[in-house]
């Protein structure tokens, strides 16, 4: 077995373990490789985000929260041609999240097997992409300030290259024509406005809670009136 169908299955041993600890003796011998070869997988599940921990002394091992991980799930060729794709997108075009996109990708390609595998690798071989031009810093403040509903101050060149500085109560996102725009409530023209992601220039978070608003009221009267949630993300928005 090679290190990536390894890894996955890992996974699924911790899983049916859970909530009972493995150790790495157990693992080594349960997969016919060395303790060592089990330590430098469990580190790497770590390192990519999965939520493996271990515990010392007697009794203690290797175990995986079942509650934070996702069953096995069979992609098909295409499914995973197309998640390369979104992925590749979303790691490239300054997308909110992105930094997570990079932890996300690494547990799909552990999970792929079979042609799904081979197709994912064969597309992710032939896609490149040029450089994001929004900072790091800006798409964390954003990314924090929507998580937590807090205020931002933003640094922002308009479309007529007008610099501004403005406060803003950050009420969604808007995706169009591969472009990310923070929906918000701005203090300054007392109106709801959109900040494309790549025109922020500075983004500094005040720790000041926000007041909530409807994303759909904010746009009424914009470009983008019309907008509605992505058929992708229904089973998400949609109650279980």
């Amino acid at each position: 077995m090679n290190r990536t169908p390894r890894l996955y299955a890992l996974v699924e041993e911790l899983r049916a373990a859970a909530p009972r600890s493995l150790t790495v003796a157990a693992l080594a011998a349960r997969f016919e490789v060395s303790t060592r070869t089990v330590q430098r997988d469990l580190q790497a599940l770590m390192e990519a985000g999965v939520p493996v921990r271990t515990t010392t002394g007697r009794g203690g091992g290797w175990s995986i929260d079942p509650a934070m991980t996702l069953p096995p799930i069979g992609f098909t060729a295409e499914e995973a041609a197309a998640l390369v794709a979104a992925l590749a997108s979303a790691d490239a075009s300054a997308a909110p999240y992105s930094g997570a996109v990079r932890t996300a990708s690494q547990k799909i390609a552990a999970s792929m097997t079979g042609s799904a595998s081979t197709a994912a690798r064969q597309l992710a071989a032939r896609i490149v992409a040029l450089p994001a031009r929004t900072p790091d810093s800006v798409r964390t403040a954003v990314e924090q300030a929507l998580t937590d509903s807090t205020v931002l101050r933003l640094s922002y060149v308009d479309a007529a290259g007008q610099a501004s500085d403005r406060t803003v109560e950050p009420a969604g996102l808007l995706t169009a024509d591969g472009k990310w725009y923070v929906i918000a409530w701005c203090r300054t023209r007392q109106a709801g406005r959109g900040f494309r992601l790549d025109r922020i220039t500075a983004a500094h978070p005040t720790g000041e809670q926000a007041q909530r608003h409807d994303l759909a009221d904010l746009l009424i009267g914009s470009s983008a009136a019309d907008s509605g949630q992505p058929t992708a993300l229904a089973p998400l928005v949609s109650p279980p």
